[in-house]
Parts: C-alpha cells; sequence; structure tokens
C-alpha cells in the first residue's frame, strides 16, 4: 500500500468509539484479554480510553466466528435505573440487596442463550421457551420489566412445571434456584459470555449521599452476584462467565468488607510506552491491510513519520523526537495516540502529502489539546458539574506551575461571584489530581501524575503542574 494511501485509511478508518470501528481488523489481542476469555478474571478496571469497550466488543464479536460461543451484551446507557433499585431483596441488607437480582438476570440471559444452542436438548428448547425468547437483546429495559413480574413458568423434565403468578412480592430467592438447578443440569460445554458495559450511567454527585448509596449498593450487589455465580460454577465443565467493565474511579469508590476478595478475578487495564508502541504497531500494520503481518514498531512509524526531530523553544533551539512529543501530550491511552496520529494523518492528506512532517505534529497539538479537555469533562461532570468553569480558574491564572493557595485564592473568587458552586476546593484538587489535569511537581522538579502511578496521592504542601495536554485547550502556552 502506498504512503498517501495508508495515511487515508489512518484518517478515515480510526475511531475512537471502539463501536464504530472494524473491530475484527484493529482490536489488538494483548495478554489480559486471553485471561479473561479463559474466565480467569471477571472484573474489567480501567479509565476511560484504555480498551473497555474494544474488549467488549471484541467478546461480543466472537460468536460469529465460533459456533460453540454465545455472547449477550448488556448496556445500560440511559437505562431507567430506578427501575432496579425499587427490585431489591427485602430478605437481604445493604449493600446485598441486589444481588439476587443480577443473579436472576444473568441466569436468564444463560436462558436466552441456551435456546439459541442447538446441542441444547430439544425438551430443554421446549421449556425454555415457555418463558424466554432466543432472540439477541434489543430493549433491556423492557426485559427487565418482563422478566421481574410476568408469570414465570419453567418445566424441567425431570421435575413438574413450576409457576408463578404475578405478585407484588417477587419469590425472587425460588425463580434464581429453579434457573440455577436447570442451568447446572442441563447446559452443554458451549461457552457463555455475558458483558456488563455503560454501567457509569446513574453514576452522579458523589455527594449526594442517598441517590450515590443506591447506585454504590447496586454495583456492589452485582460484583457479589458474579463472585457467587464463580462458585456455583467453578466446576471445569462449565464455561459461564459474567464479565462487570468499569471505570476505576468507581471501582475506588466502593467500600465493602468482600472487596478484597475480588482482587483475584480483577484486572486494571495500565498501559506503558512498550504496550503502547506494541499497539501502535499493530494498528499501522492493520492499516495497510486486515491480514497483514504485525511489523516492528520503528518500521511502521518512520513508514508514516519523517525521521525527523520536533523543533521547540525559544528560537528552536531544543528537539525531541515525534513519539516523545506525542507522549507527554497524552496520558498514556490507547484513544490518546490514535486520535493524536488520526489528526495528523487528516491534516497530512488535506495537505496533499505522504509523510507526516514535525511541523504537522506541532501543528495539529492544539487540536489535540481540544479533544483532551473535553475528554476529561465528559469524564469528569457526573461527579463534578462545575468542571467547565473549573477549568477557567486554570486558564485565569495562566501557569504552567503553581502554589495549591494560588488556586484557592483564584477559585475562591469564583465561588463568591456564583460562578462556581462547589465550595469544597480540597475535593476539587482531589479531583482533578485523580483524573490527571494535575500532578505534583517535587522538590527536585520531578513530576508526579496519577495516570504515571496509580498508587499516588496528591500532596497538598507541594507545588502543582498542570498536565502538558492541556496547555493550549487552557490557554497556558
Amino acid at each position: 500500500m502506498e504512503r498517501k494511501a495508508l495515511l487515508e485509511e489512518i484518517a478515515n478508518n480510526w475511531k475512537l468509539e471502539a463501536k464504530e470501528e472494524d473491530n475484527e481488523r484493529y482490536f489488538y489481542f494483548f495478554n489480559e484479554v486471553d485471561r479473561i476469555l479463559k474466565g480467569a478474571k471477571n472484573y474489567v478496571i480501567g479509565r476511560k480510553g484504555t480498551g473497555k469497550t474494544a474488549i467488549s466488543e471484541y467478546i461480543t464479536s466472537l460468536n460469529k466466528r465460533d459456533g460453540k460461543i454465545f455472547t449477550e451484551k448488556l448496556k445500560f446507557k440511559n437505562f431507567p435505573f430506578n427501575e432496579l433499585y425499587g427490585l431489591k431483596d427485602a430478605k437481604f441488607t445493604p449493600p446485598n440487596q441486589y444481588i439476587t437480582l443480577w443473579k436472576h438476570l444473568i441466569y436468564s440471559i444463560i436462558c436466552k442463550m441456551m435456546l439459541r444452542n442447538s446441542n441444547i436438548n430439544s425438551k430443554i428448547h421446549q421449556s425454555l421457551s415457555l418463558s424466554y425468547e432466543p432472540d439477541t437483546i434489543t430493549s433491556l429495559p423492557r426485559l427487565v420489566a418482563e422478566w421481574t413480574h410476568k408469570d414465570f413458568e419453567v418445566l424441567d423434565p425431570d421435575e413438574k412445571s413450576t409457576t408463578f403468578r404475578r405478585t407484588d412480592e417477587i419469590p425472587w430467592i425460588m425463580k434464581v434456584d429453579i434457573l440455577e438447578d436447570i442451568i447446572r443440569k442441563h447446559i452443554d460445554d458451549s461457552k457463555y459470555y455475558i458483558v456488563f458495559d455503560e454501567l457509569d450511567e446513574d453514576y452522579r454527585n458523589i455527594k449526594e449521599t442517598k441517590s450515590f448509596e443506591l447506585y454504590d449498593n447496586l454495583i456492589t450487589s452485582l460484583f457479589k452476584a458474579v463472585q457467587e455465580i464463580r462458585s456455583s460454577f467453578r466446576d471445569t465443565r462449565y464455561h459461564i462467565y459474567p464479565i462487570i467493565f468499569l471505570r476505576d474511579d468507581i471501582y475506588g469508590l466502593i467500600k465493602d468488607a468482600d472487596k478484597n476478595k475480588w482482587t483475584d478475578f480483577k484486572i486494571e487495564l495500565d498501559w506503558d510506552i512498550q504496550k503502547i508502541q506494541r499497539l501502535i504497531a499493530f494498528r499501522i500494520s492493520r492499516a495497510f491491510s486486515k491480514d497483514q503481518e504485525i511489523l516492528p514498531f520503528g518500521k511502521v512509524w518512520n513508514y508514516i513519520f519523517f525521521n525527523l526531530s520536533v523543533k521547540m523553544g525559544n528560537e528552536r533551539a531544543k528537539e525531541m523526537s515525534i513519539f516523545d512529543y506525542i507522549v507527554r501530550s497524552t496520558q498514556l491511552r490507547p484513544r490518546d495516540f490514535i486520535r493524536y496520529i488520526q489528526v495528523c494523518a487528516e491534516e497530512t492528506v488535506l495537505g496533499g502529502h505522504d509523510l507526516i512532517h514535525p511541523n504537522t505534529v506541532k501543528k495539529v497539538d492544539k487540536a489535540f489539546s481540544n479533544y483532551l479537555r473535553a475528554e476529561i469533562e465528559d469524564e469528569i461532570f457526573p461527579i463534578l458539574p462545575d468542571i467547565s468553569n473549573i477549568f477557567r480558574v486554570l486558564s485565569e491564572i495562566r501557569k504552567q506551575f503553581l502554589s495549591i493557595e494560588e488556586f484557592k485564592d483564584t477559585y475562591d473568587k469564583y465561588v463568591s461571584n456564583g460562578t462556581i458552586q462547589e465550595t469544597n476546593v480540597n475535593l476539587v484538587l482531589q479531583l482533578l489530581y485523580d483524573f490527571s489535569v494535575i500532578g505534583n511537581c517535587t522538590r527536585n522538579d520531578a513530576q508526579i501524575f496519577k495516570y504515571k502511578n496509580k498508587e499516588a496521592r496528591l500532596n497538598f504542601s507541594e507545588n502543582i503542574v498542570i498536565h502538558r495536554g492541556l496547555y493550549k485547550a487552557l490557554q497556558i502556552l
């Protein structure tokens, strides 16, 4: 493929949203994915842009490639969570009162998938069809309402028909036990993946204690339900794999005595320079062709970028490699690199060129900075609605490095004139640090950002530094 055609493929077909992209062509299969597919890990935790959706889309597509794999993705975007909050099991105390609901939902999904499986006994097909349809889920809210309120009838060939009529007090435990017994006795050796995604839809201001407590209990119960199902079907002949995808900041807020037990089943999506380079090598190789052998990073990088340095500083006296220049503007997330390279390719194609020049890399830095600001605003807004105006505080100060007191003084002015509603400035600083808008600057001039070290904590006695990728969006440079 010629360079120009390659850049056009990158510009036109690399997407920020994994669900909009050719997943079969561009999905990068790394070690963590293999452990998820084998059922060793059920909880996938990571920031926005680290690959959660790409993995969930890949898993969901596996049923198209293998007749012994069945998948269902439960997307909770725009889901009426209040309907779930009303379906608690009164026999359990918080945060366990939704475990039965989640188990019922998971087992019902498995029954739907068993109906699609021609290897399942015909009598079981007939039995399950009394309460379930084999079609894929198109409206999750509708199905949840049906499954929790309709007449429930399942005929086990080994038992008599069991029917529950609609009542105000739903017999959750009896339903769940019946479904669990039928699945245990009649499921085959196929693989069943149940994917939970977009669970942050009802994640709101953590200061609203009552609403957040309901959401926290619901999510905690889901983790516990998956853990119980793992235990119930731990025999190696079962291949039932419920998988939860959740943002790391939400996971961090879960407080439960059993949380430490989840560690064995959890994967945190962390990226370093080496992994990012392997990902880029894979994607550029696949931009040549979906069957292209994966080439070394250095080879594919130099095929689309000039092997020249970026000139910086006064009189352009400083130099930096193109890759390092891009790295410092990102938060080491795959989505950041995909966006930066994509914009470089677009600009180069529009200019009629077939190699990305260092000047182009510098030119698109502003567009990338605006992208990064928008990404962070979207991520923080549910828990900090003032985030757009808080960025205005940083723009007004207009410094790369500043003291905590400088920030507080300007912030207090915005609170006093009513521009910002959040009065807890320490909470704001902590959230800005947690999302790597700011980092600490040590006495030795080292910079400590959370995205580089997830165990890092904000030191209020040190100066803070703004993330380099936000400079232009905040008019600092």
